[in-house]
């Protein structure tokens, strides 16, 4: 059964953390989106680089003496992990933390940094989440729940209360869901003291367990989940995260992985801000006009920035592509001389920038005197890419 939680323990949780989360000020307005006025609430520059810290720390602090003696279990995908492992070592509590094996090293690394024993366990979050339940059970752990727990959801609402304090006329707020503690105590905060304010809930296309059980009025599990937004890949949201996204949360979309991409390259930038997947799906939400947010005043919370700068380059590349900022085309051209320094002076005067040539004789779909003319540019967007096709199927190219 879903468990109470009021608006007085979200106060509660603000007085604890005062002195101890950072409370970074909003940034805006930003020029990501053309129909809305969207503002960051950075809390990538948290510490820990995610929101996390607040739910966890609050959660530790509120322990008995003697759960605290048992020390405290966790398992995340990375950002909880680092938020119990600073609250636990800054209480003097010893702490374990499961993570998923294939967890981003920086996240593995930063966990131990913070004073954490780390248990890496094969699958996705919930397969770690079942390893801490029996460890707990071995051992006698004080389990910290990473978003199903009233006092974590508390310790994230704490930013609601901040976003409302700043700009008392914000018209909406969006943010990002994997279990969903998050929107929960951001969603109570503002629905309890603004009602009108709209909430909005946006999550992977690749992990869309929430958007699934609000859709069918009931918790779905989904059998396996896919998406760059690691920190938000949960195949099932809490039973208290469920309950309150049902009453305070306006609406939840979904974004694609290149979505998402576009959007950690836009911050990076236009802001200068660099955001994990999960942190950047609220952006990309306003960014492709997810919701209906047209002429209002828009926070986008931005909740972690823990990405793993192994895999950032190719989320950059990513992003340039669904932004029209690069291309690869495909030419079947007539092997002569000539041919393919024709096609580069199309391209070069019409502003294309070519980055890559692999020209092939050997393509079995070629015909006998063709070849395969394969060619990655660097365009200002997609306008400017359909430029640069027909100028190239004017000059007789043919481009597939």
């Amino acid at each position: 059964m879903p468990q109470d939680l009021h608006l007085s323990e979200i106060y509660r949780a603000a007085q604890v953390l005062k002195d101890v989360a950072r409370h970074p000020r909003l940034i805006g307005p930003t020029n990501l989106s053309t129909d809305a006025q969207v503002y960051l609430k950075p809390e990538n520059l948290q510490h820990t680089g995610s929101f996390k810290l607040r739910g966890a720390y609050y959660k530790i602090s509120q322990l008995t003496d003697e759960e605290k003696s048992r020390g405290v279990i966790a398992c995340s995908a990375g950002n909880h992990a680092q938020g119990v492992a600073l609250g636990a070592t800054h209480n003097g509590i010893k702490s374990l933390i499961c993570l998923p094996a294939g967890a981003p090293i920086s996240k593995v690394e930063a966990t131990k940094g913070f004073g954490a024993e780390v248990c890496l366990v094969p699958g996705v979050y919930d397969d770690a989440y079942q390893r801490a339940l029996e460890l707990r059970k071995e051992f006698g752990y004080t389990f910290v729940h990473p978003f199903d727990d009233p006092k974590v959801i508390a310790g994230q609402g704490t930013i609601g209360l901040e976003i409302l304090e700043e700009m008392p006329d914000v018209e909406a707020v969006i943010v990002p869901i994997g279990g969903g503690g998050l929107i929960s105590g951001v969603g109570m905060a503002i629905k309890e003291l603004r009602p009108e304010v709209k909430v909005y809930g946006v999550q992977s296309s690749g992990a869309p367990s929430m958007a699934a059980s609000l859709q069918e009025g009931k918790i779905q599990h989904l059998a396996s989940v896919s998406t760059i937004a690691d920190g938000i890949a949960v195949k099932e949201p809490g039973v208290n995260t469920f309950e309150m996204c049902n009453r305070y949360v306006d609406e939840v979309v979904t974004v694609t992985d290149d979505e998402t991409a576009a959007a950690i390259l836009t911050l990076i930038e236009r802001q200068k801000l660099v955001a994990e997947g999960a942190g950047a799906v609220s952006v990309a939400a306003a960014m492709f006009n997810k919701l209906p947010i047209e002429g209002k005043k828009v926070v986008c919370l931005v909740s972690g920035g823990n990405i793993d700068v192994n895999i950032l380059n190719r989320i950059i590349s990513r992003g340039l592509a669904k932004n029209g900022r690069a291309c690869t085309l495909i030419l079947d051209l007539d092997d002569k001389p000539g041919q393919l320094s024709g096609v580069c002076n199309v391209i070069a005067n019409l502003g294309g920038n070519v980055i890559s040539v692999v020209h092939d004789r050997m393509n079995p779909s070629s015909h006998i005197n063709g070849c395969t003319l394969r060619l990655e540019l660097e365009t200002r967007n997609p306008e400017h890419i359909e430029i640069i096709k027909q100028g190239l199927n004017d000059a007789g190219y043919r481009v597939n």
